[in-house]
């Protein structure tokens, strides 16, 4: 198989992700149940007309797709993949309170059309007027994973030479409310969470959308080669660690040549002890975790991935992402290892481009 690369990566996060300056700025939060992301000035972007049409994760993932495109330098991809957990919700919960409220009379379809999930790669094609294979994945926490996997297999199979691919999620209000009734959201009495040694049960939640676009070609603002993808619907937890070394031996490495593993620790203490069982297969790595500055979400694992493609490009690892104090001298190989409620486990190993 042909080498991937990653030419681009935007992001808009509970970071100011979108500000070149966000890498030496990135501050844990560890007290708030939910977490907002911070949004850009939207009339720069979209239409003051089309914005009010458009819910949050549409107007988050048309602004960083912009953003990948320009820097990668690419007017119109040869495909568009999208991977969301959730969709655009806030549109979904408008159309279902409108059915109540109307006692399912006389209901416009407007919310409806726009509540589903495939609304945001429709909306990115209009914008580019891009006829080209459009796709959106809805697997949980390994939506974005399986958009990856497909522009991959794209590339190889030499149908597409450049690919869209992003992952977004937003927040809504009666969501959040049934995420704290059924205890995925932490309760306010076990806040502030102390990520690494949590003994409860429950995450910090947020939102965001994170863009790439994925070449067959190096080029001078590439990232990252994406080398490989596996992901796993179940895992036990015994199992953990065979699931990663089957997948370090696909790929003819050995545990100490992974420069850095990336663990998606989220103060959940029943999904945070597979990263546990994780980590001690990296004694010689550098191992770094980042949902203290994103939050947990179904797409969590953009903002990761977003994060990788900086620390590849910059050979330099932020401290606040660091767990352990290792450093190595050159930066080849990341890891990323992460799921949701102990389901859809993913692995992405990403080069040095």
């Amino acid at each position: 198989m042909s080498a991937v690369y990653i030419n681009s990566a935007a992001c808009i996060s509970v970071q100011d992700t979108l500000n070149e300056n966000f890498f030496q700025n990135l501050q844990p939060v560890n007290s708030p149940q939910v977490l907002k992301a911070i949004e850009p000035n939207y009339k720069e972007f979209i239409p003051p007309a089309a914005s009010r049409r458009m819910s949050k994760t549409v107007k988050m993932s048309s602004v960083v797709s912009k953003y990948a495109l320009q820097e990668a330098g690419i007017e119109n991809p040869d495909a568009i993949i999208v991977g969301t957990g959730m969709g655009c919700s806030q549109d979904s919960e408008k159309f279902l309170k409108n059915v109540i409220d109307n006692n399912e009379e006389f209901l416009t379809p407007t919310f409806f059309i726009q509540s589903t999930h495939n609304t945001v790669a429709g909306q990115i094609a209009l914008g580019l007027q891009c006829h080209a294979y459009n796709f959106t994945y809805v697997n949980t926490s390994s939506s974005l994973e399986f958009s990856f996997l497909d522009a991959k297999l794209q590339i190889n199979d030499e149908e597409a030479e450049n690919v869209l691919v992003g992952s977004t999620d937003e927040q809504t209000d009666r969501t959040m409310e049934l995420y704290k009734l059924n205890k995925t959201i932490k309760k306010e009495e076990n806040l502030p969470v102390d990520y690494l040694n949590s003994t409860t049960d429950g995450a910090i939640w947020g939102e965001g959308a994170s863009f790439f676009v994925l070449g067959k070609d190096k080029t001078e603002s590439s990232y990252a080669q994406l080398k490989d993808i596996q992901i796993s619907s179940r895992l036990d937890l015994e199992e953990t660690q065979q699931f990663i070394e089957g997948f370090l031996a696909k790929n003819n490495l050995k545990n100490d040549e992974i420069d850095a593993v990336i663990l998606g620790f989220s103060g959940d203490l029943k999904s945070d002890i597979y990263y546990t069982k994780a980590m001690d297969l990296f004694e010689n790595s550098a191992l770094l975790y980042y949902k203290h500055l994103s939050g947990e979400f179904n797409t969590a694992s953009g903002f990761s991935t977003f994060m990788a493609c900086h620390i590849l490009k910059n050979q330099e690892i932020p401290e606040v992402m660091m767990i352990n104090d290792l450093k190595k001298e050159e930066i080849k190989n990341i890891l990323l290892y992460n799921h949701l409620s102990r389901n859809d486990h993913s692995l992405v190993l990403l080069g040095k481009a």
